[in-house]
């Protein structure tokens, strides 16, 4: 959308056209209009991680090239690393430390502003750590290596995650080109009910609106559910736009964000705060502000949700039936959901909640958060694991562990017979050990629950903190509101 006409002789008396919060940014950041609908946009802060990262190095040095920016990129270790608390290193997989060695001798030959490296307290997944540390910032551009950089769209920054090859372009460049998406508005209005969280929240959008509602968009959540939630909810509501199809997906700033980003290390200090408040405070969508594509859905109605099948949009809420594929009019979500349900090993038409369980995962860039692990703790109390019933608690980065220690979360969780690991994506891409066994059953706090994504054969359901919690309590799919009331 763009703003009204202007002559040589100066603006005319049009008043400039109603924009979305997308818009504003994007066009903010436009530096030329490329052939092919194409534009150059320039990249405000770039965060880099080991995974794709030491490709990114080494492909700049085979052709001699070298960072643009040093001082705009931000590094930390978090994909192929251990969650063993001891000797992380020596515990990671050898092709694992191959990529660590290679990516610290890229930041050791271009250091960036910051790298967080394995004993580092600020060390930690890398869409957790952006937030925390105040790279990520309200109407910045941010790219980074992985699908879910969507997730700091929660603080109202523009970022989305790009390809190797696309890393190595900002690297040397610090532009991105990139066809401007159409735009999406999803409101959610009503209150949450008591032990519904904003995990629920988008696994209810998924089963509402499907897994390619968002392709082609950029995603702006509103509506009074979406102000009402804490920025590390909003944080766990854009991780998962990029599973409804979007790349994008944005919460606009309010004064819970500034709150939030008050004195943390990378944002404005004194006078530079002001300053950004200012800017910060013109970027919400306009009123009148029109939407490509609009869509809703009542907070109010929602309770726990969980996955009963292989894709995200395959979700309900937790106290219903397995689905019956034959009930089903569309072809193709039948057969899908066929498919899902034999892979599942799931009777349809049968209660979900009492199938039995082998292992829990509270953790992810989607979940592995303070507030999570307080959702979690407060569902687990003094009870115990289920005998049988392997449960980690994966720390989204040091701080977030350092905080829960101060609680003494650890210590609920420990005393319970969870494991207590160090930060790194762990069971979310099954690395070093940190999976589920063919033909095991998981709720798993993560963000994907393809065929094999949490080790081959595993079978993953994905939930909340509080309903993972419940689970490992119970030994089984386990509804969280009993325990809490």
């Amino acid at each position: 959308m763009k703003s009204g006409p202007s002559t040589r002789n100066g603006p005319t008396d049009v008043t400039p056209a109603p924009r979305t919060l997308f818009d504003k940014i994007w066009d903010q950041h436009v530096i030329a209009r490329l052939p092919g609908g194409e534009d150059l946009i320039h990249v405000d802060r770039h965060i880099m991680f080991e995974l794709t990262g030491a490709i990114a190095f080494r492909d700049i040095a085979a052709k001699g090239r070298k960072p643009f920016s040093p001082d705009l990129i931000y590094s930390t270790m978090d994909h192929v690393i251990s969650t063993e608390r001891r000797d992380r290193e020596a515990a990671t997989s050898e092709a694992g430390r191959k990529m660590i060695a290679e990516f610290r001798d890229g930041v050791r030959r271009h250091p960036p502003r910051a790298f967080f490296d394995l004993d580092d307290p600020r060390q930690g997944i890398v869409h957790v750590v952006s937030p925390e540390q105040g790279i990520a910032l309200p109407g910045l551009t941010l790219l980074c290596g992985d699908s879910h950089t969507c997730t700091v769209g929660g603080l109202g920054a523009l970022a989305w995650g790009v390809g190797s090859s696309e890393v190595e372009h900002v690297l040397v460049t610090q532009t991105i080109r990139r066809k401007k998406p159409k735009t999406m508005r999803i409101t959610v209005d009503g209150k949450l009910r008591p032990v519904t969280y904003a995990k629920d929240l988008v696994l209810a959008l998924l089963a509402r609106f499907g897994t390619s509602v968002g392709t082609g968009y950029a995603v702006e959540f509103a509506g009074s559910a979406v102000r009402a939630l804490g920025v590390e909810g909003r944080l766990t509501l854009c991780n998962m736009a990029i599973e409804l199809g979007a790349r994008i997906g944005q919460v606009a700033p309010d004064e819970t964000t500034y709150a939030y980003l008050h004195g943390r290390p990378f944002a404005p200090k004194g006078p530079m705060w002001e300053r950004a408040l200012a800017h910060w405070r013109k970027l919400p969508s306009d009123a009148e502000a029109s939407f490509d594509h609009e869509v809703s859905l009542d907070a109010s109605t929602l309770g726990p949700q969980i996955t009963w099948g292989t894709s995200p949009e395959q979700a309900m809420p937790i106290d219903r039936l397995v689905p019956d594929p034959n009930s089903m009019a569309d072809p193709v979500r039948r057969e899908a959901a066929m498919k899902a349900v034999r892979y599942m090993g799931l009777a349809p038409g049968e209660p979900i909640i009492g199938v039995p369980i082998d292992v829990v995962f509270i953790g992810s860039c989607t979940n592995s958060r303070l507030s999570d692990l307080e959702a979690a703790a407060a569902v687990v109390g003094n009870r115990k694991v289920a005998p049988g019933v392997r449960a980690l608690v994966v720390p989204g980065s040091g701080l977030v562990a350092k905080s829960a220690e101060e609680k003494g979360l650890d210590g609920v969780f420990r005393a319970a017979g969870f494991e207590w690991r160090a930060p790194g994506c762990s069971m979310c891409v099954a690395a070093n050990g940190d999976q589920v066994g063919s033909g095991q059953r998981a709720v798993s706090t993560s963000n994907r629950n393809f065929e094999g994504r949490q080790g081959p054969g595993a079978r993953t359901h994905l939930a909340s903190p509080a309903t993972a919690a419940a689970s490992a309590i119970a030994g089984c799919i386990a509804d969280p509101r009993p325990l809490m009331t």
